[in-house]
């Protein structure tokens, strides 16, 4: 291919990436030159040429952090402007909606079963429905209750998912001006970026959808390979990854943690080296979906150094917050990028006429629901996660869960957050333990005493004295939960049982439901039993 041809090329892939960046034509066009420039030269420049972008980056989201009202005012405007000209705006009287007030008023909060029968007349190719014209893709998930879930994503939201993720790098190489890391490999531990069509509509796993996003500038590094990607089992495929990845010069590696900590132990299994010695040069981890900490030790120990890493927020819906400083694991929410955000009190969540707050009226500390209005035409949309803010100017979130994630099959109500929390303080005081994974489930007929919570945990190292470990682990949740000490104190629960599972026995469970790799996780709370009593099978 000559020079000409591969200039037009790269101008063609890269014209969509700087249009979404909303930049003066002139800045526009000085940057597509730069990245002319940055795709056709040698190794080595992608890092260097980074820092200007990474610099002016930062400097438009200082602008909108310090200002989230502004921004999601404006945002909120433009969604009802557009939204006017669906079925959905003339079902909830958009025309008549002049403030949040008026909104909050029109339009209840729902979740995906409630939104369903806009999204089966847009599979039934009916267009304007959700949001102007008919969607670019369905992000495909699955639902606890409606089955299979079809997510819309338009050509307006596009953004938000690659722009987010993009300047989540951008913000760390402007914090720390370390930007080696994108001249080597990149590899993407993700779904399947095969398509199918829904009522005509390209449709698949969201990190599949990305794969076909990723800029130009990334794809000549970007692993592992496109046919490799497409392998639907988890386990043929990460084996393929592993084989295509081996020799390389990984720098950044990223994923959900528990199926990173499989590739990685497969990697050590393979050539009887922590992964930091086989990957000399990698240097940033990105990770997102669920909570790290439980994970971390272990991670770090395959790796056998620390590596800088960045959390990330990303959902089907929309791209939600990232980590924008090393020094904060708070992470920033998008008020800038096509979401017009709500929050509810998760505490009154399920009241007749809960509060919906718009992001200026949070409180730091309080558990909410996340809301969303976004581009995408999701309107009142409960995405069912729970958050908490940790500061605000700019607004920083920490996920504490889900909402229907929780036990309260006695009136506790104890949250992800806090059986997270408790394990992790109980592990310090034995640090000879190593957890794979864990779930919390009630147990409301024991066979003898009262009723307790279950905990069913998979430890690669059990505590030296489980007993002590168990004893300790309940007393780390009553002072984390206030209704749970009370019903431990008043002889209506007996203490926590830990139930020690089989080796791979979380992997097993997830393969028998074909959720096994990709963006799937393990809930760690149920209200009832269905996990547990699959779980009670593999039992040690």
């Amino acid at each position: 291919m000559n020079l000409r041809k591969a200039t037009g090329l790269v101008v063609l892939k890269v014209q969509n990436l700087f249009t979404c960046l909303h930049l003066p034509a002139f800045i526009r066009l000085c940057c597509r030159a730069w990245v002319i420039f940055f795709y056709l030269c040698p190794m080595g420049f992608r890092a260097v040429l980074s820092k200007p972008l990474a610099d002016y980056v930062a400097s438009r989201q200082r602008q909108w952090s310090q200002q989230p009202q502004v921004y999601q005012q404006r945002i909120f405007q433009e969604l009802i402007r557009q939204g006017r000209h669906t079925q959905f705006g003339r079902d909830h009287n958009f025309a008549d909606i002049a403030t949040y007030q008026d909104f909050k008023a029109r339009v209840p909060i729902r979740d995906y079963e409630g939104l369903k029968p806009y999204i089966e007349r847009i599979i039934k190719g009916q267009p304007d429905v959700l949001w102007p014209g008919r969607p670019l893709y369905f992000a495909k998930t699955s639902g606890t209750t409606s089955g299979t879930k079809y997510i819309p994503i338009t050509k307006a939201s596009i953004p938000n998912h690659i722009n987010s993720a993009r300047n989540a790098l951008l913000s760390y190489v402007h914090e720390t001006r370390q930007s080696r890391f994108l001249d080597g490999k990149l590899i993407f531990l993700s779904g399947s970026p095969e398509l199918q069509e829904t009522g005509g509509i390209k449709t698949g796993r969201l990190s599949g959808i990305v794969n076909h996003h990723v800029p130009a500038y990334l794809r000549t590094n970007q692993m592992p390979s496109y046919a490799t990607n497409c392998i639907d089992d988890w386990e043929t495929k990460l084996e393929k990854i592993i084989d295509e990845t081996l020799g390389q010069d990984m720098t950044l590696i990223s994923g959900i943690p528990p199926w990173v900590q499989m590739y990685f132990d497969r990697i050590i299994e393979r050539t009887g080296k922590p992964v930091g010695e086989v990957f000399p040069n990698f240097s940033m981890f990105v990770y997102g979906g669920v909570n790290f900490e439980p994970y971390k030790k272990k991670l770090f120990e395959s790796i056998g150094r620390l590596v800088p890493s960045i959390e990330t927020y990303p959902a089907s819906e929309g791209f939600i917050a990232y980590q924008d400083s090393q020094e904060d694991n708070g992470l920033l929410v998008m008020a800038n990028s096509g979401i017009f955000f709500e929050f509810v009190p998760a505490g009154e969540f399920y009241n007749d006429n809960p509060p919906r707050l718009a992001l200026h009226e949070v409180e730091t500390g309080v558990n909410y629901v996340v809301i969303i209005n976004s581009n995408a035409g999701l309107w009142g949309y409960n995405l069912g996660d729970t958050v908490k803010f940790t500061s605000l100017f700019p607004h920083k979130v920490v996920v504490t869960g889900r909402i229907k994630h929780f036990i309260s099959a006695f009136g506790e109500h104890v949250i992800a957050e806090e059986v997270e929390k408790a394990l992790q303080q109980t592990m310090a005081a034995f640090p000879e333990t190593e957890v794979v994974e864990f779930t919390v489930a009630p147990q409301v007929t024991p066979e003898e005493g009262l009723p307790r919570h279950e905990w069913y945990v998979e430890f690669r190292q059990p505590p030296h004295d489980l007993a002590a470990f168990e004893k300790q682990l309940d007393l780390h949740l009553q002072k984390l939960n206030s209704y749970y000490f009370d019903l431990i104190s008043g002889h209506i629960l007996q203490t926590l049982q830990i139930i020690p599972l089989q080796p791979q026995a979380f992997v097993r469970y997830m393969k028998s439901i074909g959720k096994l790799g990709g963006q799937n996780k393990v809930p760690r709370l149920a209200n009832d039993r269905t996990l547990a009593d699959a779980l009670q099978k593999m039992k040690l």
